[in-house]
C-alpha cells in the first residue's frame, strides 16, 4: 500500500486515509446540517454552506502548502480553480436533468447529496487509475492533453440547447431492467406500487447524473493533471471542488444561464492546459503564471457576463417604459 502510495504521491498513506475518513465525517455533518428534511434550500442557506465549504478547501490548502511547499499549494489551488469552473458548467446539465424528470425543489438536495458521494468515488478511481497511468507512460500526457485541446474546440461549437434527458441510454437501459413509475413520494428513490418496488423519477435522475458526471472526469482528469503530477493534489484538489457544488447549485440555479461566456472561458482555459501539456517537453510553465491565467479567464468571462447582463436588463427597464 505505502509503495502503491509512494510512487504517484509524495504524501504519506496516513494522509491518503486522514484525508478521506475526514470528508466522509463532513459530508455527514452536511447531511444533518443542511439536508434533513423535504424543503427547498434557500439561497441564504446555499450560500452559507458553499462559503462554508470554500473556507474549508482554502483553509486546508494553506495547511498543505505550509507541510509540503508553496509549489504544491499553487498546484492544489489552480487545480480547484480549474475544477470549481468545470463544476459550474456542469450545474446547467444538472438543472436540465431536474427540469426533465420533474423533480421538486424539496427532494432536490438529496439527489445532489448522493450524486456528490458517487462523483467522490467515481473521481478516485480516475486520479489513482489516472496518475498510475502517467507514472508509468508519459505518453499518456499527450492523449490529455489532445482530449484537452478537443474538449476546448467543443465548448466553442456547441449550443446550451435543452434536451430531454428522459432519452439518455442510461434510462433507457434501467427502464429495461428494473420497473419504474413517473410517481414521487416525498424524496424516496423506490416506492412500492401494485405490489412491485418501482423506482421513482428521483432516482433515475440520480443515474443520469452520475453517468454525466462519469463523462465530465473524461475532460476534467486529464485537466487537473495538466496542473500537478502530484496523485494527492490532484485527488484533494477535486474532492473539495465537487464538494461545494450541491450548495452552489441553489446558489446559480436561478441565473446559471446568464453566465454566457463561461463556456469560452472554459474553452480558452482547457485550450491553454491542453497545450502546456502537449508541449511540456519542449518547456515548462510555472505553476503560478498557470495560476495567474486561469484566474484571469474566469475573472474576464465572469465579469463579462455579468456586464452585459447588466446592459440587457436596463435595455428590457427602458424599453418597457417607452
Amino acid at each position: 500500500m505505502n509503495h502503491f502510495f509512494s510512487n504517484i504521491s509524495i504524501v504519506p498513506s496516513w494522509l491518503w486515509i486522514s484525508f478521506t475518513l475526514g470528508i466522509l465525517i463532513l459530508l455527514l455533518i452536511d447531511l444533518s446540517l443542511f439536508g434533513l428534511g423535504n424543503h427547498k434550500i434557500q439561497t441564504k442557506t446555499a450560500l452559507l454552506e458553499s462559503g462554508i465549504w470554500i473556507f474549508i478547501g482554502l483553509c486546508f490548502n494553506a495547511w498543505f502548502a505550509f507541510y509540503f511547499g508553496s509549489e504544491l499549494g499553487v498546484e492544489f489551488l489552480t487545480g480547484y480553480l480549474v475544477e470549481k469552473s468545470l463544476s459550474i458548467d456542469n450545474l446547467f446539465i444538472i438543472l436540465l436533468i431536474f427540469s426533465s424528470f420533474r423533480i421538486p425543489d424539496s427532494s432536490q438536495h438529496r439527489v445532489l447529496f448522493y450524486g456528490v458521494i458517487g462523483a467522490i468515488i467515481l473521481r478516485g478511481v480516475f486520479i489513482l487509475f489516472g496518475a498510475h497511468l502517467l507514472h508509468t507512460f508519459h505518453w499518456v500526457l499527450y492523449i490529455f492533453g489532445l482530449i484537452l485541446i478537443i474538449t476546448a474546440i467543443k465548448f466553442l461549437r456547441e449550443t446550451d440547447e435543452k434536451i430531454d434527458v428522459k432519452e439518455n441510454w442510461s434510462v433507457r437501459l434501467l427502464k429495461r431492467i428494473i420497473p419504474t413509475t413517473d410517481k414521487t413520494n416525498g424524496s424516496h428513490f423506490f416506492i412500492k406500487e401494485n405490489g412491485l418496488i418501482k423506482a421513482t423519477p428521483l432516482f433515475l435522475a440520480l443515474v443520469v447524473i452520475e453517468v454525466t458526471d462519469l463523462v465530465f472526469a473524461v475532460d476534467s482528469i486529464p485537466a487537473v493533471f495538466s496542473v500537478t503530477r502530484d496523485a494527492f493534489v490532484a485527488f484533494a484538489s477535486n474532492i473539495f471542488a465537487i464538494l461545494g457544488l450541491r450548495a452552489l447549485y441553489f446558489v446559480l440555479a436561478d441565473w446559471v444561464g446568464r453566465l454566457r461566456y463561461l463556456k469560452p472561458g472554459l474553452a480558452a482555459i482547457l485550450g491553454f492546459i491542453g497545450a502546456k501539456m502537449l508541449f511540456v517537453d519542449f518547456f515548462k510553465i510555472p505553476s503560478w503564471v498557470s495560476l495567474l491565467v486561469i484566474f484571469s479567464i474566469l475573472t474576464t468571462a465572469g465579469l463579462s457576463s455579468w456586464y452585459v447582463a447588466r446592459i440587457e436588463e436596463k435595455r428590457k427597464t427602458k424599453n418597457g417604459f417607452i
